[in-house]
């Protein structure tokens, strides 16, 4: 059996992926089974509602040797623990590649698209598999996502035609509005705890030899989540202590307002976030514009500025 899984604190591309890609590798073939690691956000939750779809088993370790299936990552470090043990033989990906290695041939589509979603609806149509209309909802929901309805600089010509198709085997006449309703979700945080908070779209990434943590909380009501800008940066305070990070930074996204406004943990982020993007900041808030993709436009970024200096 190959377990399918996306990464470490799922959104949901990560989850509805998985679920996708191991339907689709059994209609191919592959005895395949998906799996999560890690809890749902509340956007994914509400998708998977919608389209009446349980929520995949949590995955927390495997034996040595077990096949898995990659899909919406491909870094270790964002990973099932104990990756470099394990039998990958497909990956399926929009983001860069990173420390994967294999000892064997494997199966890998990588492309610079919006979304993990959008690679699998292209390979549904070249193997001439016709996507059922809860896998379509699935799948439509991630680029939404992903792209934050196409205002993502990571957004392609490909994922807005993909929307479309989608869409129509769906069912779901007015986009739109859907995206709203999931964005809507989203930002309905309520009494969620800090930790959860930070975690809910969080990954891990390695710059200038030492580990950086990043998390970003996509709202269409920014002003509630920095309202509680001082029990977050207790918990980014903990996490950088509890996984011996160089930094800690958390983007707070306005989806509707497309601004990013990063929370400042400290001296450390705050030399970083100035030198890396020339950041203004005040009371412990960097304003770092128009930056709203972590994949394209942080990242990148800050992989530059470590290798400058």
């Amino acid at each position: 059996m190959t377990a399918v899984f996306g990464h470490l604190n799922p959104d949901t591309d990560a989850i509805t992926s998985a679920l996708v890609y191991a339907s689709f590798l059994r209609r191919t073939g592959v005895d395949a089974t998906a799996y999560r690691l890690g809890e749902p956000n509340l956007e994914t939750a509400f998708v998977l509602r919608g389209a009446g779809v349980d929520l995949p088993p949590l995955l927390t370790e495997l034996p040595a040797g077990s096949s898995v299936a990659l899909v919406d990552h491909n870094e270790s470090a964002q990973s099932l623990p104990g990756l470099h043990d394990l039998a990958v033989t497909h990956v399926v990906d929009h983001h860069k590649l990173g420390d994967l290695s294999t000892n064997v041939p494997v199966y890998l589509r990588f492309e610079p698209v919006g979304c993990t979603a959008t690679i699998l609806t292209k390979l549904h149509r070249e193997a001439n598999l016709p996507i059922e209309p809860t896998e379509a909802r699935l799948l439509l929901s991630a680029v939404l996502s992903d792209t934050l309805h196409f205002r993502s600089p990571t957004t392609t010509a490909e994922d807005r035609e993909v929307v479309a198709y989608l869409a129509q085997i769906a069912g779901i006449t007015d986009v739109s509005a859907y995206a709203g309703e999931m964005f809507a979700a989203k930002s309905d945080l309520g009494d969620t705890p800090a930790a959860t908070m930070l975690k809910m779209d969080y990954k891990v990434f390695e710059f200038g030899g030492r580990p950086y943590g990043l998390g970003v909380i996509e709202t269409t009501n920014p002003a509630y989540v920095l309202g509680r800008k001082a029990e977050l940066l207790e918990a980014m305070d903990a996490e950088k202590a509890a996984s011996d990070l160089a930094g800690v930074l958390l983007s707070v996204v306005d989806i509707l307002g497309e601004t990013n406004r990063t929370l400042v943990l400290s001296a450390t982020e705050e030399r970083l976030l100035t030198e890396a993007f020339g950041a203004t900041v005040t009371d412990g808030v960097a304003d770092l514009g128009h930056r709203i993709s972590r994949k394209k436009q942080i990242v990148p970024a800050l992989e530059a500025y470590f290798e400058s200096r």
